[in-house]
């Protein structure tokens, strides 16, 4: 049986293990504060459920959820992840993560933040676009005419397909957004990031489908943050003036 590790439970990585407890996993979880903090949520989950540390659930897990804030993406254990499938949630908030002018810029995605961190892993971007809230209320099996999708991205295509089987398995299809490099189409801010699930609002959630999602990801274009565009022109104004003459 697949064993799920989660390194941070909060919102998102309660609901993927309520999810996935449900689905039949074995669940470990894990946050910041220690294992001794998770009892009440583990009983809640039933007997599948254990709390651990992050590298004991980094450890355990087939399948690990890494949702955490990207400026605690350091903090994650990389070595017992090498080789494994591990699923994103993480969204970039410069007001609680602080600037990181990489991302500002355009030049890399939160994913390939955290890819660079755990160089031996396979990253997958996915759940950081829907309200947790809808992710608990959307699920459906499968067939279901009122099936949602969740978008991923991420570059083996090993790890893709563990996840795109995983996500059947808790109640969502999946929809392919390529690569890491292009994960910013379902970041903060693009038309699939909350939208196509309905308002916060309203807790239940509207139903998204696959070509839903995927017209979501083709329609979305990327723009830098102010300070972003800030630092670009910066940059080009810096290579202007230290430009070699032309002889």
């Amino acid at each position: 049986m697949t064993t799920v590790g989660i390194i941070g439970s909060g919102m998102i990585g309660g609901t993927v293990a309520r999810l996935s407890g449900a689905a039949g996993y074995h669940v470990v979880l894990s946050n910041s504060r220690g294992p001794e903090t998770l009892e009440e949520l583990t009983a809640r989950l039933g007997p599948l459920a254990a709390a651990a540390t992050a590298g004991q659930a980094a450890e355990a897990g087939d399948l690990v959820v890494v949702s955490v804030p990207v400026k605690a993406f350091a903090e994650v254990p990389a070595k017992p992840l090498a080789g494994k499938a591990v699923l994103d949630t993480g969204n970039y908030y410069p007001q609680r993560d602080g600037h990181i002018e990489e991302l500002e810029v355009g030049a890399l995605t939160s994913s390939g933040l955290l890819q660079r961190y755990l160089p031996d892993a396979h990253v997958v971007k996915v759940f950081n676009n829907i309200f947790f809230r809808h992710l608990g209320s959307l699920a459906r099996p499968s067939g279901a005419p009122d099936r949602s999708a969740l978008p991923i991205a991420g570059d083996d295509p090993g790890a893709k397909a563990a996840v795109t089987a995983f996500l059947d398995s808790i109640g969502y299809d999946a929809v392919d957004a390529g690569p890491v490099a292009e994960s910013w189409r379902q970041e903060p801010g693009t038309p699939v990031y909350g939208g196509p699930y309905g308002p916060f609002s309203d807790q239940a959630g509207t139903p998204a489908s696959a070509a839903t999602i995927h017209a979501a990801l083709v329609g979305a274009h990327r723009s830098p943050s102010p300070l972003g565009k800030y630092l670009t022109s910066l940059s080009r104004l810096v290579g202007t003036l230290f430009r070699p003459p032309v002889r």
